[in-house]
Order: structure tokens, then sequence, then C-alpha cells
């Protein structure tokens, strides 16, 4: 059965690693509509605006999120607990892409709901190869949409 292509959400600061990300996109030929942010502060205001727009047909929520940790106004981690705090959106598969493989992070990042902690490849032949299986595991997936509903956060994976 053909899935709908999904928006994925990207949020990354570094402009090198949007642009490998962007390629590794093209030369897997992923069709799906790529959204990238630079912060965590844009993607909450992002998915903010998607809960409003909600009422019409399209779904503007992304169907997956790719996090990186670090970045300024508003971390990944920022992200994950604002979707932890809003059943409409924690549905939504975030993946976390950074370059740290500190314990810690890897920790705080399953804690607050990621449902993968991947660390950033330095080639991009790897990087590729990444964003194939993510792609592949993703899109094979089934996915809720986003909506309104009286579920508390706790019940969040």
């Amino acid at each position: 059965m053909a899935k709908d292509p999904f928006t994925i959400l990207i949020v990354d600061d570094d402009p090198n690693d949007v642009l490998l990300f962007k390629r590794a996109f093209h030369e897997n030929k992923i069709p799906n509509p790529l959204r990238i942010l630079s912060d965590g502060a844009e993607a909450i205001a992002c998915l903010e605006k998607a809960a409003e727009q909600r009422a019409g047909e399209n779904n503007p929520y992304p169907g997956l999120i790719i996090l990186d940790l670090k970045m300024p106004r508003k971390t990944g981690l920022d992200v994950l607990m604002w979707l932890k705090d809003h059943p409409e959106c924690y549905v939504i598969p975030t993946i976390i892409f950074t370059s740290s493989s500190q314990l810690i992070d890897i920790k705080l990042s399953y804690g607050h709901g990621a449902n993968s902690f991947i660390v950033k490849p330095s080639a991009l032949a790897e990087l590729k190869a990444v964003v194939k299986t993510i792609y592949d595991y993703w899109n094979l997936c089934e996915k809720l949409v986003p909506e309104k509903t009286e579920a508390t956060p706790s019940t969040r994976r």
C-alpha cells in the first residue's frame, strides 16, 4: 500500500549539517517534503501554528521530526519537553540526531520521549546510509495523525 509522503521536519542550527541532510535526502531519492528550521524555538512555533491550522483538511503537522540537541534559544530537549506536554503533538515520531554521544544526553533524550537517538556520522556516505535507514523505517511504520485529544502527556510512548 502506497503511503502519502509525510513532511519531515529537520531542526538543526548548523548550515553545513542542513546542507548535508538535504544532499543525503536528494541522493536517496526520498520524495517527502523537508521543512528546515534552525532552532527549537522555531520548531515549537511551527508546531503551535500547525495546531491552530488543524481545523482544515490539510494536515500541517510533520510526520517525522529530526532534532539536533545543542541549539540556540531552545534546545532539542526543550522541544521534546514541549511535545510531551502537548497531547496533539506527542504522537509525532521524534529522532534526536546530534554530534553528542554523552550518556546524559542519551538518557535525557529518551527520558523526555525521543523515539531514537543517533550520533551524526562524519562522512556523507554514512549520513546517506543513516538517512535511508531512518526513512525506510519510518515510512514502513504506521503513524498517527496529531489531533486534539484528552490523553495525558504521561501516555507518550
